[in-house]
């Protein structure tokens, strides 16, 4: 029987061992050793298959005999049963859980702590992390979660989590890639302001509800560990990391502290990234690290990298689940919202009940001047099922003219990974309404239920 969200394990283990053995069907267990590159190239042929299955890969080459564990979050439906949710659900479940934040639990003692390593111990060589595409520049970290606490004497300020790619750079330093507009980035300017470095822990291997409250879209007075208890139910349990104090998940598996010299730079890229692109874009900052703390046998929960849906899933549910909810309290026309794996984040899909003339380009412009990524959104009728892009194509193809139903704002700050934008990661944005017009006369087919009933039943192997 799946636990209460009140008795929710917050430890990976415990989902690993639990998971499985609910929803075997949803599991591949890969028993060959392979070499980390096929665990990236894994994961595509199963999406090319129409799969997202959790891969679990105990025998990884070069990973010391570390258990890997990727594609978690590939699957919607796995991810709403997190939530104990149905996938229709997943934007209402997450929103009303974030919601229920709730400040974490210092405890003295968990299994991050059963090992301890600092000063000439540190050798970042031994850390398990592999090279996902033959265009990386070598082995990332692609789930490591960046914890900074709140910096001193600055109200409004929160601490804050976030995800930055990083690869070794030395027995004791990380290069790493920072985002330009992040509260981290900001938070490493405030520390350079006083002349100082910023002390930070980088958690690898956590809770798959851990990993996804790193991904909040937050104010800066707002602390994603606070994020993480309402998505458990409970606050998240805490320890504080030797040198520096700053509050890591008890149940992790790795835990790097140290700080990042606002003046320090590293050559880190080119580095496969959610645009499909091998990206070099990066602000070359590196994490000194001081103390290494974890369990004796780690496991890595690993992102699979690239324009995969496990890559793209964990940063666009939390923002898919905002503008949802952003969406239907200004606009109640709104049926629902979806951002597809094809467009990386940079396209939305919006299904409208009929409205007044205009409606549809008032609710494309809130999202695109909400979303800050999004470059394209297509506004569809509700009968249009926004989860497949070939129900959006036709749409637009049917209902669409363009010189009446496009329009495009240029000159606005976009993504800087995206490598069509300039230098500045400006871009321009577009909307189109593929919403049927006032005295639209098309009437779509029909299938009869019962043939359709028939349909599935022949094929499902019932007329054998």
């Amino acid at each position: 029987m799946h636990a209460s969200a009140a008795q929710r394990s917050q430890d990976l283990r415990d989902f690993l061992a639990d998971y499985p053995a609910r929803h075997p069907e949803d599991v591949t267990t890969v028993h060959e050793e392979i070499d980390g590159e096929d665990v990236a190239a894994l994961v595509l042929e199963l999406a090319a298959r129409g799969r997202e299955d959790m891969l679990v890969c105990p025998g990884v080459r070069g990973l010391g005999g570390t258990g890997l564990v990727t594609n978690v979050f590939a699957s919607r439906r796995r991810v709403a049963r997190l939530l104990d949710a149905r996938p229709q659900q997943l934007h209402a479940a997450y929103q009303a859980a974030a919601a229920r934040r709730t400040t974490p639990r210092v405890v003295s003692e968990g299994p991050v702590l059963e090992r301890v390593a600092s000063g000439p111990e540190v050798d970042l060589g031994r850390l398990p992390l592999i090279r996902h595409f033959a265009s990386d520049r070598g082995p990332y970290l692609t789930s490591g979660v960046i914890a900074a606490e709140p910096p001193p004497g600055v109200p409004g300020r929160a601490g804050n989590l976030s995800y930055h790619r990083a690869m070794v750079h030395a027995r004791d330093q990380l290069a790493t890639s920072l985002h330009s507009r992040g509260h981290l980035w900001q938070l490493l300017g405030l520390a350079a302001e006083r002349g100082e470095r910023l002390p930070v822990a980088m958690v690898i291997g956590g809770h798959p509800l851990f990993l996804l409250a790193a991904s909040a879209r937050l104010d800066a007075g707002t602390d994603e560990r606070d994020v993480a208890g309402g998505l458990f139910g409970a606050p998240l349990e805490v320890v504080r990391t030797p040198r520096y104090g700053i509050r890591v998940p008890a149940s992790a598996e790795l835990v790097l502290e140290g700080t990042i010299d606002p003046e320090l730079r590293a050559d880190e890229g080119p580095f496969g990234e959610f645009s499909g692109y091998s990206s070099s874009r990066s602000t070359h900052n590196v994490l000194t690290v001081e103390t290494v703390l974890g369990r004796r046998e780690p496991l890595l929960l690993d992102i699979a990298g690239g324009n995969t849906a496990d890559h793209l899933n964990l940063a666009r549910i939390p923002r898919e689940a905002e503008m949802a909810q952003k969406l239907s309290e200004r606009f109640p026309e709104v049926a629902r919202l979806h951002y597809p794996t094809s467009g990386t984040h940079f396209h939305a899909y919006v299904a409208l009940r009929r409205s007044r003339p205009g409606q549809a380009r008032q609710v494309m412009l809130g999202l695109l001047g909400w979303d800050p990524y999004l470059k394209t959104v297509v506004a569809v009728d509700e009968d249009v099922d926004v989860t497949r892009d070939t129900e959006v194509l036709w749409a637009l193809a049917t209902h669409l003219q363009p010189h009446r139903d496009v329009f495009v704002v240029d000159g606005l700050p976009g993504s800087p990974l995206d490598p069509s934008s300039t230098a500045e990661g400006t871009t321009s944005r577009m909307a189109l309404d593929a919403t049927r017009a006032p005295g639209f006369d098309g009437v779509r087919i029909d299938v009869a239920a019962r043939s359709t009933r028939t349909a599935r039943r022949l094929l499902d192997g019932g007329g054998r």
